[in-house]
C-alpha cells in the first residue's frame, strides 16, 4: 500500500469554491484513517470531497451511500464498532480560524471520542 495525497475541488452554482487536501498512510486499505485539511472556509466539503473521490466516510448516509457496501467488507469487530458508532466516522481534531472582530488566530484541539478510537483500533487490527 502506498501513501496517498489528493486534492479535491467542488463548486456549487452561486457559491464559492471549496478545496480539501486529503492524505492517508493507509491508502488502498478497505478503510483507512485520512487527514483532511480544508483550504477554504467552507464547513462541510470533507464529506462531499471524500465521496467524490470514491472514498465515502464510513457511516455517512447522505454523501456516501456506498459506505454500506464497503462496511460489509470489514471484519466483524470493525462492523460492530461502526454499528456502535451510529454516525459518520468524522472527527475534527483541530479547528482554527481568525476571530471575526479581533483577527486573533484561534485554535482548538480535541482528541477523538472513545467510540471512534475503538473503531480505529478494530480497523487497524483487521487490516
Amino acid at each position: 500500500m502506498r501513501p496517498c495525497a489528493r486534492r479535491s475541488r467542488s463548486r456549487r452554482k452561486g457559491g464559492g469554491g471549496a478545496v480539501t487536501t486529503a492524505t492517508s498512510p493507509d491508502a488502498g486499505a478497505e478503510a483507512a484513517a485520512v487527514d483532511c485539511s480544508l483550504e477554504t472556509g467552507r464547513t462541510h466539503p470533507i464529506r462531499v470531497h471524500m465521496a467524490s473521490l470514491g472514498c465515502p466516510l464510513l457511516g455517512d448516509a447522505v454523501y456516501g451511500p456506498g459506505f454500506r457496501t464497503k462496511a460489509k467488507r470489514l471484519g466483524p469487530r470493525a462492523q460492530a464498532a461502526l454499528g456502535a458508532l451510529g454516525r459518520q466516522a468524522l472527527h475534527a481534531r483541530t479547528l482554527g480560524f481568525a476571530h471575526p472582530v479581533t483577527g486573533e488566530t484561534l485554535s482548538f484541539t480535541r482528541e477523538p471520542p472513545q467510540d471512534m478510537l475503538q473503531l480505529a483500533d478494530a480497523l487497524r487490527d483487521e487490516a
